[in-house]
């Protein structure tokens, strides 16, 4: 995939460059991030989204956050470093895979206190560019994993992005969708809109006309005709985050989905690395769900599309219950009956 999301510029005292995905698919452009206050920003306003991508946006924010400590040993940098760590963790509450990646990052600065600051923070740059890197290799298994469930001529239904620009190499849901047509299968995949923000729309139709795969948008409510009509023969999405028993939160309207595929009889797959499991969670109604900002409903870009002043409800997600799952695919295999 040619798509590079998120990059690391320079050493320790470099920079980050991501891909604006706000400004898809009308313009191409990058964002240069070279402090931890732009990268939450970007985090925020969905600049960069996608849980893997999310977990690697977060630790390079955390290298840019102590470019300008002044600590004087690693005591005094661990405690700047957990400053940061918090910060960084108000950007966005439910893809876990952000607070995964500050962790493990915390960790390793625990468990290396006998470097010095400038070693330390070379140490966990490293660290940072190890998670991108780990992140392709998983994203490809992934796919490879999922592809066996994947016949040639199928056509997939995907919801929001998760793909490319969601990932470090090509995606989770999509990957499955990259290595079957890898294998040589002959793929078709019908994308969601996805409102409000319209991540299926923008994103993933981009992504896979750039990578010539038959692609055809649909509003979010036409899903149950396409499905009605047998047009679709699997439901492939991504994960913001995976309760201990299997149940996935995902971008709002996925829950739907699962409740339209169980009643057509259409398998409904999630994809996702084992980072956004969260062993911590029994079930899906312990995940914070993200509440965003009225305007997403209520305005297209400047123009209004409600009128002023009406109550607006806007979570980011929905958590689709185990049951409706028909299998989730990870980098270490499909699980079909709880992990």
């Amino acid at each position: 995939m040619p798509i590079e999301t998120i990059s690391w510029i320079g050493e320790e005292d470099g920079y980050a460059e991501l891909i604006d995905q706000t400004q898809l698919p009308g313009r191409f452009e990058h964002i240069e991030c070279r402090g931890i206050e732009r990268m939450w920003r970007a985090i925020r306003v969905l600049s960069i989204r996608g849980a893997p991508a999310l977990g690697i946006a977060a630790a390079m924010g955390l290298v840019l956050g102590l470019k300008t400590t002044d600590a004087q040993d690693s005591a005094d940098l661990i405690a700047d470093l957990r400053e940061h760590k918090a910060y960084l963790e108000t950007s966005r509450p439910t893809a876990v895979n952000l607070f995964w990646a500050l962790q493990r990052l915390e960790r390793v600065a625990m468990e290396n206190t006998d470097l010095g600051v400038t070693e330390l923070r070379r140490r966990l740059l490293e660290e940072a560019l190890a998670i991108q890197n780990e992140d392709r290799h998983i994203c490809r298994q992934i796919g490879h994993n999922g592809a066996d469930l994947i016949e040639s001529g199928h056509t997939i239904l995907t919801h929001c992005n998760a793909g490319a620009l969601a990932t470090a190499d090509y995606g989770t849901a999509l990957a499955v969708v990259y290595a079957a047509k890898e294998d040589g299968k002959e793929i078709s995949v019908f994308a969601d809109e996805t409102r409000p923000l319209l991540q299926g729309a923008r994103l993933t139709t981009w992504e896979l006309m750039q990578e010539g795969i038959p692609v055809t948008l649909i509003c979010d409510n036409m899903a149950a005709q396409v499905m009605r009509e047998s047009r679709i023969d699997a439901v492939i999405v991504g994960a913001d985050r995976i309760a201990a028993n299997g149940d996935v939160a995902n971008k709002i309207g996925t829950y739907g989905l699962s409740i339209l595929a169980k009643e057509h009889g259409v398998p409904f797959y999630v994809a996702a690395p084992t980072s956004t499991i969260d062993m911590n969670l029994n079930t899906g109604d312990e995940i914070p769900i993200e509440q965003r900002d009225a305007q997403e409903v209520t305005h297209w870009g400047e123009h209004q599309t409600a009128p002023e002043g009406v109550d607006v409800y806007n979570p980011a997600f929905d958590v689709t219950p185990v049951d409706n799952i028909t299998a989730i695919i990870t980098e270490k295999g499909v699980y079909k009956d709880g992990f």
